[in-house]
């Protein structure tokens, strides 16, 4: 590769680091619920579903992101979402309703979010085809780092300037860190390699891994397996980040400030899972390192479910379940684009990370069901060791095809 086109890849990974840290800033959301409360006299629970809107309306986006990217161009799409997310939150300094929040703070701010969020990580693995899990590690664990800086630059924003005009700061410098990203980033050539199972390959060429259409991919029983697996992985990180305080004040007997400190907890190892597990994830069998995860997760879910918890075993089990859950969500789109190709990464992939939004509201839905947190820690436990037993015998569809026709090939080891 020339030292041009090292160049220009490196720029590419520095324009989409920070585009995500810009798109990632949307994690701040709790910062301000209580001032929104105490400014217009809403109730609290209906100030929060704002962000599980934003959530949802984040995954529907990964639905169409891919055919309009197709259509518009990377760079455009991405520099349009900048926009449209940068106006919703500059919008939202003039709301002082549930409903117009709603519509801006949730569904544009939520929707813009995730167009520019999987088109972006898609393209960057495209440049990269041979450590799909580190680059993906570093797209995602930008997206974290942006949460984890805001919550001070917002904070203070909020602080100095008051809540509504803390969302005009906010959008104008959203905006411009996702235009100056836009600007920094080039798609992939169309004719990007896919580097699929060596092993394979020297058997011949028909047996790399097939860039599956999302027709194709949806005729295959790994894409649902992979919905499923993605679904418990993301409704056990989301459901805990939602709640981690309350947990620590009911559960384990802190007092708020003290119970308040398991939040950064969350963002500093969720951003250590995704940096760390994305890269193991080239060294090792990728669905493996998912099942361990998920094991791992089931284990810290009984263990705040059945123990007694001091202040360590709290803080444990809640930095074990963020570190697997950032991990999860970082190795996923390699999972993907082992299993169907990078060709339409964005759109595939977009199916697969509707198991984000649909987590992002289940895991509330169980407890406020079920009436309280020990239940739904049980439930989603149980939901992990399924998931894991179901990621362990997982297998590509390539090498699958390969079984049925009677050829003794081993699979990659990312999937193996």
């Amino acid at each position: 590769m020339t030292t041009t086109m090292t160049s220009k890849r490196w720029l590419i990974v520095l324009g989409t680091v920070i585009m995500q840290m810009g798109l990632g800033t949307i994690y701040t959301w709790s910062l301000f619920n209580a001032h929104l409360v105490s400014t217009f006299g809403f109730e609290l629970s209906s100030v929060s579903i704002t962000f599980s809107i934003t959530s949802f309306a984040l995954a529907f986006a990964t639905l169409f992101a891919g055919k309009l990217q197709d259509r518009f161009g990377l760079r455009r799409l991405t520099a349009a979402s900048g926009i449209l997310l940068g106006l919703g939150l500059i919008l939202s300094s003039q709301a002082s309703s549930l409903p117009m929040f709603y519509l801006l703070a949730g569904v544009v701010v939520g929707y813009a979010d995730g167009t520019a969020y999987i088109t972006s990580l898609s393209n960057l693995m495209k440049w990269f085809p041979k450590n799909k899990g580190l680059i993906s590690g570093v797209s995602v664990g930008a997206y974290g780092t942006g949460s984890l800086i805001f919550k001070y630059i917002n904070g203070g924003l909020i602080e100095s300037a008051g809540v509504s005009n803390a969302f005009l700061y906010w959008g104008l410098i959203v905006m411009m860190m996702i235009l100056v990203g836009s600007l920094l980033i080039r798609e992939a050539p169309a004719a990007a390699p896919v580097i699929g199972n060596p092993k394979l390959a020297a058997s011949g060429a028909a047996l790399l891994p097939k860039d599956y259409t999302v027709k194709e991919m949806l005729r295959t029983k790994e894409a649902y397996l992979l919905f499923v697996i993605f679904f418990t992985a993301c409704m056990s990180g989301l459901y805990l980040i939602g709640i981690v305080k309350d947990i620590g004040v009911q559960l384990a007997g802190m007092d708020v400030a003290t119970a308040a400190n398991a939040v950064a907890m969350i963002a500093i190892f969720n951003t250590a899972g995704r940096l760390i597990l994305g890269a193991l994830s080239d060294r090792v069998s990728r669905t493996k390192l998912i099942s361990i995860t998920l094991a791992v997760t089931a284990m810290a879910m009984f263990t705040l479910s059945y123990a007694t918890l001091s202040y360590g075993l709290f803080f444990a089990c809640v930095a074990v379940i963020a570190f697997c859950f950032g991990g999860n969500i970082t190795v996923f789109p390699a999972i993907v684009s082992d299993f169907f190709g990078l060709k339409n990464h964005s759109k595939n992939y977009g199916i697969i990370y509707q198991g984000f939004g649909i987590g992002a509201l289940s895991g509330s839905f169980i407890a406020a069901f079920l009436g309280g947190f020990k239940p739904t820690f049980n439930i989603i436990g149980l939901l992990c060791i399924l998931a894991c037993i179901l990621a362990v015998s997982l297998k590509p569809p390539v090498a699958r095809a390969a079984k049925a026709k009677g050829m003794s090939l081993k699979p990659s080891r990312h999937t193996a």
